[in-house]
Parts: structure tokens; sequence; C-alpha cells
């Protein structure tokens, strides 16, 4: 609470986050104004509220997909474009390695780099999206006007100028607003279903038994959606416990090392357990979803091909024996944890190499108490890295899962909604953490700020 009313009396905050909202509000506008000239039918919304591509896509677009919108392409080629240029400044393009050393002045060459690469991106996923969502008659563009390449050009223009005003707008939120502004551009869309989510889980378990006699459905009902509400309120602790998760290795300085508590304090080296974010999620769902958009984008009947259920990680795949009997297997279930915990590793450790690692704790004059400068330190490093990254790969593939394996049991029916857990949860926890660590730190200058104007 007295952090609550320290928020309110400090102005910079306050202005920070009315900025935020506005800017917030003006996206949610333009997610609700859809392409000129397209219909959208009713199985759109459908396919939203699955485990697809579509949905996938809606999600980091901030929820504009639904409504086929001028955002429809969110900040998602962007994000890929940023991935990218990550991967191929791990030494493998020498350009872009020596721009990650340049400072300031390198930075601001990769995002420009970065930038380019989203338009191109973002040509291609708009055009990708397009015919999916044609062929998979979700839109009828018909009614456009034009015709062939210039109804598609058309329809690409419009998509990518929305890309790059949401990106500006990220920028400005991120200039003048609270949070990193694509992180919460995302974390607006993902938002926008808890409020349905909890009203569906109210009507499914209340509404629906107060219509009865009966008063003990009804005493039921309320047992039933207050253990919804605990068990999300649970694994919503548990995210949260792991996002906050980390292991503190010790380091001590050269010349730095003396009784002082407060130094023997500060010096570790924090490793989160989940280092890698719900990126690895993204790439695993990314990947997942390739067949069935690829064939959806070759043509309407091959998107309904029946091997690509194997790829569907929220439904159980039927397979012959030899016998002739049938038996059900969640091969897309397993092949999608199984990816996530793949790049779960692999994005820890191109956030946290511990060779370079090493090395600058040499020319620093650091070292790991008991453990020996160079290759010793390399291999501990790494070997504790491996052993919280496991974990953190765990917890992320389970929360990731649980959705679809909500789904595939039918704890909930027939309304999927209704499933907990999944990327939003990761995202919302995520993006909370870190508004709040900024929130802290402009609470803790405005403290040293009253502290100097004390002394003098």
């Amino acid at each position: 609470m007295k952090k609550f009313v320290s928020i309110f009396k400090n102005k910079e905050i306050v202005g920070r986050i009315f900025f935020t909202v506005m800017i917030l509000f003006v996206i949610r506008i333009g997610a609700a104004i859809t392409v000129p000239g397209v219909q959208l039918k009713d199985s759109l919304k459908g396919a939203m509220n699955g485990a697809n591509a579509i949905a996938l896509m809606d999600l980091l677009g901030g929820g504009a997909l639904s409504n086929f919108s001028v955002f429809a392409l969110g900040v998602s080629p962007y994000i890929t474009a940023q991935i990218i240029i990550e991967l191929l400044s791990k030494d493998v393009l020498p350009a872009l390695t020596e721009l990650s050393k340049q400072g300031e002045y390198g930075r601001k060459k990769k995002e420009m780099a970065t930038r380019y690469l989203t338009l191109l991106l973002g040509a291609v996923q708009a055009y990708g999206i397009i015919k999916t969502m044609e062929n998979s008659d979700y839109v009828d563009l018909s009614n456009m006007g034009v015709d062939g390449f210039w109804r598609y050009a058309y329809l690409v223009v419009i998509m990518l100028a929305g890309t790059m005003l949401v990106m500006w707008l990220g920028d400005q939120i991120t200039e003048k607003g609270l949070g990193n502004g694509i992180s919460i551009v995302i974390f607006a869309g993902c938002i926008r279903s808890l409020p349905v989510q909890i009203s569906n889980a109210w009507s499914k378990w209340i509404t629906a038994n107060a219509s009865f006699d009966d008063s003990g459905m009804l005493v039921k009902g309320a047992a039933q959606f207050a253990l919804y509400i605990l068990v999300y309120i649970l694994i919503l602790g548990f995210v949260v416990f792991i996002e906050l998760s980390k292991r503190k290795i010790p380091v001590q300085h050269a010349g730095k090392s003396g009784p002082s508590a407060a130094m023997s304090k500060a010096s570790f080296l924090p490793l989160k357990v989940n280092s890698a974010g719900v990126i690895p999620v993204i790439f695993a769902s990314s990947i997942m979803m390739a067949p069935s958009v690829i064939a959806s984008f070759i043509s309407s009947d091959a998107g309904k091909a029946e091997w690509l259920g194997i790829f569907s990680y929220s439904t159980l795949f039927e397979m012959k024996t030899l016998d002739g009997d049938t038996w059900k297997m969640p091969w897309g279930l397993i092949i999608y944890i199984v990816l996530i915990v793949a790049f779960t590793f692999f994005y820890a450790q191109m956030q946290i190499d511990p060779e370079q690692l090493a090395d600058n704790f040499q020319k620093n004059g650091s070292y790991i108490p008991g453990i020996r400068p160079g290759k010793e330190t390399e291999k501990y490093v790494g070997k504790v890295l491996n052993r919280i990254t496991c974990i953190g790969a765990i917890a992320l593939a389970f929360i990731s899962a649980l959705p679809n394996i909500l789904v595939m049991t039918n704890v909930f029916g027939n309304d999927s909604s209704l499933a907990i857990g999944g990327t939003s949860m990761i995202i919302i926890v995520g993006v909370c953490i870190e508004v709040n660590a900024q929130i802290d730190g402009l609470l803790a200058g405005k403290s040293f700020e009253e502290v100097q104007g004390v002394s003098i």
C-alpha cells in the first residue's frame, strides 16, 4: 500500500503510466479497424479459440488478427527479425559481430538492420497470412474491387504500414512510458482475454446452475468456480516463482576482498532459472505450425490432409496397428515439449556464453572462489547453467503444455477457453515483473534525489 501511494505521489511515474495507457488505447482502436474491403467469416472466431498458427499470430499481434485489422501483423515480424539478427551476431556474420562490440553506435546500426529485415519478413508473412486465411475460408476478399496481384499488394502494404506504426508506438512507450514497448504491446493482447476467461468460468459454473431450483447444484458450481480460481492463482504463483528464481554464484574481485559484509553480499553472478524467457515457446510453436501454414498456403485441400494431425499439439493422433486396430498418441504434444526443452537450452547458451564470461572475469581481475580462472571457470559456469536451465526448461514446458493437456483430457468439456497456463501467462508475468522493476528504479531515483536535496 505504501508503494502504491508513493507511485501516485511521483509525477514522473504517473505521467509514464498515463502515456502508456493512451498509446495502448490507440493500438486497441487500430486493432478493431478491419482492412477495408475484407469481410470476416464466422469460422475465423472459432479458429482463434484453438491451438493453431492463426491463434499464435493473433497472440503476438496483440489480438489484432482476429479482426484482420490494419495492425494484424502486430510486432511478430520485428520479433523474428530481432532473433535472426542476434543469432547472426554470434560469430556467424563478422560484420554484425563487430557491430556488437562497438557500443551505442553498433547498437543503433544493428537496430537499423533489424528494421530493414522486419520490412522484408513482414511482407512475406503478410502474404502468407492472407493466403492462409483465404484458403482456410476465414475471410472473403471478393468484394475488394481489385483482383490478382494488386489485391495482395494492397493488403500487404496496409499490413506493413500497420506493423511499422505499431513498432513506432512501441518505441514511444519504451522512451516515454513504462516497460519495453514491444513487450507491452504483446502484453495488452494477452491480458484482454483474461476477463473473458473469468466470465466464461462464472457462466459455466454459477450462472448455468443458478437457473435450476436445486440449491445443491449452485453450491457445487460455486465450489467448482472457487477451485478454478484457486488453481489459477497457484499456477500464476508458480510462474512468478520460476521467473524470479536465480542461482547466485559468488564472485570476488582482485584487490577488493575483505571482511566487508556489504561487499560479499553484492559480489555474485545471478543466473536466472528461465533465462530464455518465452522465446523457446514461440520458436517451438512456429515450427509446429509451419507444416499446416505451408499446406494452407498452397491450397485449401492440402491444409486438410490427415498427416498434419501429427503436428497438432492439442489433439490425439490416431494410428493403426498391424492387427488393424487403432490407438491414439499425443505425438504433437510430445514433439512440442521436446522442442521447447531443446530451444530453452539453445537460447540460454546464446544469452549467457560461459566462454565469454570467463574471459571477462580474467580481464576484470574477477574470479569464483575455489575455481581457477580460464577453462575451469568456463566449465563451472557451463555446468551450473545447464543444471538450472534443465529446471527452467521443464517448468516452461509444463506451463506451455498445460492448456493442451487440459483440452485433450476434456477437463472443461468443449470450452477450451477455460484452459489455464500457456504462453500468454508467461508473457503477462514477465512483463509485470519488468514494469515493477522499472517502477522500483524510478522510486529509488526519486528517493536518492530527495536525500541529496536534504544533505545539500
